[in-house]
């Protein structure tokens, strides 16, 4: 019985004929990682590789690791297999992971979103045989929004508490989220605050992107300072002692979920604003009709309703376990 190109076993996804692992959830010998999420890039390994731009961020996180940078499409050799990274779109230095041996070519998307964020590279359409999909929102019901509309909301809601004497915070994770809404938020309005969790995640991806001038909230920030102007605060700093010295303010939330009826009342926030580093529905469908594979594996998110619909389609699909979160929880110690 022939072996699968890339197998999933208890700490990862493993390519024998390589003695490789993509994104392993424990420590292995050699280790290709798509981004630097938590879930995906984690401490123990002895060799990493990944995209050069990628290599800071998970050092910063990681600490001394043997890390190897690789550019996009280029093409490395392990005992025979051939793999290249391509762009994800998920965040900055996202990759996807094309893996060829003999003719067949299967594809590890990591995590990843089709709409181009103007931070991440734009993702790349891969031609593959086998497609190792995420399926975070895989559902119809979710269906995002423009960016550019979801970010003149949040501008506008800015706008709104400001006249009204409030300080607005804005949750999004440290490590994507934050960059991409700081990308878009207009400085015109007033002072961008950051946490220290955000502050520091941001000041190492500054030299890949241009990104507004920041203030990071000290001890010696006072409320104050804040009013009318706007605080990016990693989801884990909701109720804690730190934000409720902010009085008075207005919190918001922007995350994929948010589409979800109910999702605001149950995070206890007063807006929602629906924006995601995930594909939505369409943008999953699209993504593996352009592959051209015939096998698709379903990971992280709505595996088994979206591989029942991929295989009512025509397509050989099943699910596969891992330890992938998608956007569930804070990674990364405060995206963590």
């Amino acid at each position: 019985m022939n072996v699968p190109l890339l197998q999933f076993n208890d700490k990862g996804i493993y390519c024998q004929q390589a003695d490789v692992y993509l994104d392993p959830w424990r420590p292995v010998k050699n280790a290709i990682i798509t981004h630097g999420h938590s879930d995906h890039s984690r401490w123990g390994h002895q060799n990493y590789i990944t995209h050069h731009t990628n290599v800071p961020i998970i050092k910063y996180r990681l600490g001394e690791i043997n890390v190897t940078g690789k550019d996009w499409n280029e093409t490395f050799s392990i005992n025979g297999v051939k793999f290249s990274l391509h762009p994800a779109g998920h965040i900055i230095g996202s990759a996807q992971i094309r893996v060829e041996y003999k003719g067949e070519v299967w594809v590890f998307t990591g995590d990843y979103k089709t709409e181009d964020d103007g931070i991440s590279v734009p993702y790349e359409i891969v031609k593959c045989h086998s497609f190792i999909t995420e399926c975070t929102f895989g559902l119809p019901a979710f269906n995002w929004e423009s960016q550019k509309d979801v970010m003149s909301e949040i501008n506008n809601w800015w706008v709104e508490n400001r006249s009204e004497g409030k300080t607005s915070i804005l949750f999004g994770y440290s490590l994507g989220k934050a960059q991409r809404l700081l990308k878009y938020l207009d400085p015109n309005i007033g002072t961008i605050y950051t946490h220290g969790a955000i502050e520091n995640m941001t000041n190492v991806v500054r030299p890949f992107i241009d990104l507004p001038a920041t203030v990071r909230v000290t001890q010696e920030t006072k409320k104050e300072d804040l009013l009318g102007n706007i605080v990016l605060a990693p989801p884990s700093a909701h109720g804690s002692t730190w934000i409720r010295k902010m009085t008075p303010f207005v919190t918001g939330t922007a995350s994929g979920w948010m589409a979800f009826r109910g999702a605001r009342r149950r995070r206890a926030v007063d807006r929602g604003f629906v924006i995601s580093d995930h594909c939505d529905w369409t943008g999953l469908l699209e993504s593996i009709k352009a592959t051209g594979a015939e096998k698709v594996i379903c990971t992280h998110g709505y595996s088994d309703i979206f591989s029942k619909y991929l295989r009512e389609l025509g397509y050989d699909a099943r699910t596969a376990h891992t330890q992938y979160e998608g956007e569930t929880n804070d990674v990364i110690n405060d995206e963590l």
